[in-house]
């Protein structure tokens, strides 16, 4: 799983790079198979404006299921890249769900009514075929 860092606006820290990286292997190493490629940009919302806004954006790049895509603002960017990783681990959870569900029903075009669906208990007498 390859991580790219970028920072838009202003200079990004080792320390800062590091805390990404790190968080993000953390969340997606259960599903480290399935991820090509995260990239992640840092900036300032404002711009040169000024404002203490600032924005992580993450994009992780799913083998055979789409690109899940996050992004957050707040004042404190390490805060932001926590919640920000947070929601990326649970995005690509489901988007691995919504892509393992789509091949399920694509190779089951044909679907059973569950077993007990035809039970006796379900239904009155008077649907058995039996006189009231």
């Amino acid at each position: 799983m390859r991580v790219s860092v970028q920072s838009m606006g202003f200079p990004a820290t080792p320390a800062l790079i590091d805390h990404a990286d790190r968080r993000l292997r953390f969340v997606l190493t259960r599903h480290s198979d399935r991820v090509q490629r995260v990239a992640v940009r840092l900036g300032d919302e404002n711009g040169p404006r000024g404002g203490v806004d600032k924005f992580c954006q993450i994009q992780v790049y799913l083998v055979d299921a789409h690109v899940a895509f996050v992004r957050d603002i707040g004042t404190d960017l390490y805060d932001v890249i926590e919640r920000a990783t947070d929601r990326a681990g649970r995005a690509v959870v489901k988007h691995l769900d919504q892509s393992r569900m789509g091949r399920r029903t694509a190779h089951n075009k044909v679907t059973q009514p569950p077993p007990h669906a035809f039970d006796d208990a379900t239904y009155p007498t008077q649907f058995k075929g039996e006189n009231t």
